[in-house]
């Protein structure tokens, strides 16, 4: 029997391709995945920004497990728009549980699961850019999974929170998928090349691009941290 390769969790490509019993599921996984990221604190790992954007290469192959659309544009737009409502379901339990958990989680010990420094580096994003946040932290990964969580413990306004989940979500899936999918038929159609056989190089570029921000940040308040040591 052929052991499983743990590496694979890794690759959003194994979660879109993935069959059971030879029946295809990636459809259903990547809307999970991307509600879990959204919704739950323990989904901070998952895959979004490069699974979004490799969901938009594999369109065809992935709505074609629920529906056969011949528009090329139709089947990209059924795509993106169940992508986005999967986001802001995501979003809207991630305010309800913070909403009902409180400052239980800012009590809560560190687990693998659980970084409670995630949590506090959301809330200060969250309070530097108010409703803005909820949109921002749609492109930036472990922040977009505690956004909601953080809107829902400061008790930011319900009508407010759904105009920005709403329109973060639309902003968010439409543009990685169709970027993923325009891209790809651009480069056939300009190099000859199939994005799908530079899987890896996706990833590692979506990963810099969206890790980037956060490691500047980090630089930041460390020069910041020191220069304070420094003065007293």
């Amino acid at each position: 029997m052929e052991s499983f390769d743990w590496m694979q969790l890794l690759n959003p490509e194994f979660y879109i391709n993935l069959k059971i019993s030879g029946v295809p599921i990636g459809i259903y996984v990547v809307l999970f995945i991307v509600f879990a990221e959204t919704g739950l604190f323990a989904g901070f790992f998952l895959p979004g920004d490069t699974l979004l954007f490799l969901a938009g290469i594999y369109s065809t192959e992935l709505m074609s497990t629920i529906v056969t659309i011949e528009n090329d544009f139709a089947n990209l737009a059924l795509l993106a728009a169940l992508v986005a409502l999967a986001g802001i379901i995501g979003n809207t339990f991630g305010y309800w549980f913070g909403a009902k958990s409180g400052y239980y989680l800012y009590n809560k010990e560190d687990t693998f699961w659980f970084k409670k420094k995630y949590l506090v580096e959301s809330r200060i994003f969250f309070e530097k850019h108010g409703g803005r946040a909820i949109i921002f932290a749609r492109f930036v990964p472990i922040i977009r999974t505690f956004a909601p969580i953080i809107a829902g413990i400061v008790g930011m306004e319900k009508k407010k929170f759904m105009f920005f989940n709403i329109l973060s979500s639309i902003l968010w899936s439409f543009s990685l998928i169709f970027a993923g999918h325009y891209l790809n038929d651009l480069f056939m159609l300009e190099f000859g090349i199939n994005l799908k056989d530079h899987i890896e190089i996706i990833v590692l570029v979506i990963v810099a691009i969206t890790t980037v921000p956060l490691l500047l940040n980090y630089l930041k308040k460390k020069t910041a941290i020191k220069e304070g040591e420094k003065e007293l």
